[in-house]
């Protein structure tokens, strides 16, 4: 099965916005999620320069930028992929 590619931000701004909880990712998914989600961090998207793409913290679900991500927010998301994945 196609794995959903998680990427956090930890970069200063983002960190200090939340991402250090966001971090904890993997261990608060549902336990039907845990094997098709890769997460990772990552330095910087360089994203927060540009206002237009929204406010720290980010995370980045496959090709797809979430502003003010949330622990709720991001594991939301990755149900509605997987469910997505599940119906192709």
């Amino acid at each position: 099965m196609k794995k959903i590619m998680v990427s956090i931000c930890t970069g200063t701004a983002c960190f200090v916005m939340g991402a250090s909880e966001i971090m904890l990712l993997e261990e608060q998914l549902p336990s039907e999620l845990q094997d098709i989600v890769e997460v990772q961090g990552i330095t910087c998207f360089e994203v927060c320069k540009n206002s237009e793409c929204g406010k720290a913290p980010f995370v980045k679900i496959n090709d797809e930028i979430i502003s003010e991500a949330s622990l709720p927010k991001v594991i939301a998301r990755i149900q509605e992929l997987a469910e997505e994945l599940n119906h192709a």
